[in-house]
């Protein structure tokens, strides 16, 4: 790469830190710059997942507070998604990259439409409890840990939007406040990424210098957003989440 390259590497590295902790699409900016500047899809998809990985890790660092606020949910979070990734690494080693490439993004605009509808949907879902009476929902039942292990597994194999599809699948199964819910996102992203990242750097044929670049600018733009995403109103963060969303879907269908 050039150095006109690395940098432009480096800022989106930068750039994907933030989006990772705010609006959850940090691959849409970051893996189109890995194939601008030569790298093969596949060696661009494994480098960017190992490469934005400290970005992810600073990000949730960065709402350690939010994290603490219900600790068994943040376990399981960690443990679905982390063992979800798994598939999704062997997925994308195994397979084509047009087995999902044609799906996601159809995947991304559903998952934008849930997240769009999330509040009054999960009302419904929680008035239908005990005759009318709300429940409070602050663990992970046996349908929302499913949906979750396969966001781990879209995240391991592919990742752009992976922090929509975990904001809508754990908006619709919890009932937390919206900054727990972005923390327990970007911890989403995090676990997939620490999982398939392993996998990758055992396994997979790596560029080392973008994985570098993009590790160095995330790391720093991961903690921004983190702040960042902490002092977004809830509505406003929503409706972030959907625009981001539904750009990038229409970027990958164009």
């Amino acid at each position: 790469m050039s150095g006109l390259e690395q940098l432009a590497v480096l800022a989106a590295g930068l750039g994907a830190g933030v989006l990772t902790s705010t609006v959850g699409v940090a691959s849409l900016l970051s893996f189109p710059v890995l194939l601008a500047v030569g790298l093969p899809p596949v060696v661009a998809n494994a480098s960017n997942t190992v490469g934005l990985l400290p970005g992810a890790v600073s990000g949730s660092v960065g709402y350690r507070a939010e994290l603490r606020v219900h600790p068994r949910l943040t376990w399981s979070v960690l443990l679905a998604c982390g063992s979800g990734a798994v598939a999704g690494a062997f997925l994308l080693l195994s397979l084509p990259a047009e087995v999902f490439g044609a799906v996601v993004p159809w995947l991304i605009l559903f998952t934008c439409l849930l997240v769009g509808v999330q509040p009054r949907l999960s009302a419904r879902l929680r008035s239908r409890h005990d005759g009318g009476t709300p429940v409070d929902r602050t663990a992970m039942s046996r349908t929302t840990r499913v949906f979750c292990a396969l966001t781990g597994v879209y995240g391991g194999y592919f990742g752009a939007g992976s922090g929509v599809m975990a904001m809508a699948v754990l908006g619709l199964g919890l009932d937390v406040e919206m900054r727990v819910l972005n923390a327990l996102k970007t911890l989403a992203v995090m676990a997939g990424n620490l999982v398939a990242g392993a996998i990758f750097v055992a396994v997979a044929d790596l560029d080392w210098t973008a994985v570098g670049l993009l590790a160095l600018g995330s790391v720093g733009g991961g903690y921004v957003g983190a702040r960042i995403g902490r002092r977004l109103p809830p509505t406003v963060l929503r409706a972030l989440v959907v625009a981001a969303g539904v750009a990038a879907a229409v970027g990958l269908l164009v």
